[in-house]
């Protein structure tokens, strides 16, 4: 079972997609969340989560007070599955929220998108190939706000992203078990 962990809508169950997607665990995400909370890069936040699965972490995102999120999700049955999530997550906040599902490519969405975004998710599958995820980053780093955080998430064992083939700085990164966690932000030119 997946849940909303904390915030307004805490312990608000998540429908989670039966194929092609890979939930991030709440151990996972109760870590990720703590390290955005002390780098205070939730509250009021335009959130993009690109690969949204059952939109988890941009949900997440909303219960703790993220302005709006945009949720990126290329197959119709996962995209369905993250538009009733986030009716539930509005309803466990009382009333509508901020939250766009967008059935769709994510390169395709990044290349209509307008920003600025303050903090992106970005959990691909694993078997993307690294030059998408390159071409993914780069085409995404235009839409960032000046002090955006971005968080990759991807497997253990793949190659780190090419943060700087995008104009990307990391500033910490993690691994728990088979899964691996990039934050980045965007580069002080």
């Amino acid at each position: 079972m997946t849940r909303i962990i904390a915030g307004g809508a805490g312990g608000t169950r998540l429908d989670v997609p039966g194929q092609g997607t890979r939930p991030t665990s709440d151990r996972v995400r109760e870590s990720l969340f703590a390290t955005l909370e002390s780098m205070d890069a939730i509250a009021g936040a335009r959130v993009l989560d690109l690969y949204a699965g059952s939109g988890a972490l941009g949900l997440e995102a909303v219960s703790r007070g993220a302005r709006s999120a945009d949720l990126v999700e290329r197959a119709r049955p996962a995209a369905a599955i993250v538009r009733r999530n986030a009716q539930a997550v509005a309803k466990a906040l009382g009333g509508a929220i901020a939250a766009r599902v967008h059935e769709s490519a994510v390169h395709a969405m990044l290349s209509r998108a307008s920003g600025p975004f303050d903090l992106v998710f970005t959990d691909p599958p694993y078997d993307l190939s690294d030059a998408d995820m390159t071409a993914d980053l780069v085409a995404l780093t235009p839409l960032l706000s000046p002090d955006a955080v971005v968080v990759i998430e991807r497997a253990r064992r793949s190659t780190p992203p090419d943060l700087a083939a995008a104009g990307l700085e990391l500033i910490r990164e993690k691994a728990y078990g088979d899964t691996a966690l990039w934050w980045a932000e965007p580069a002080r030119v």
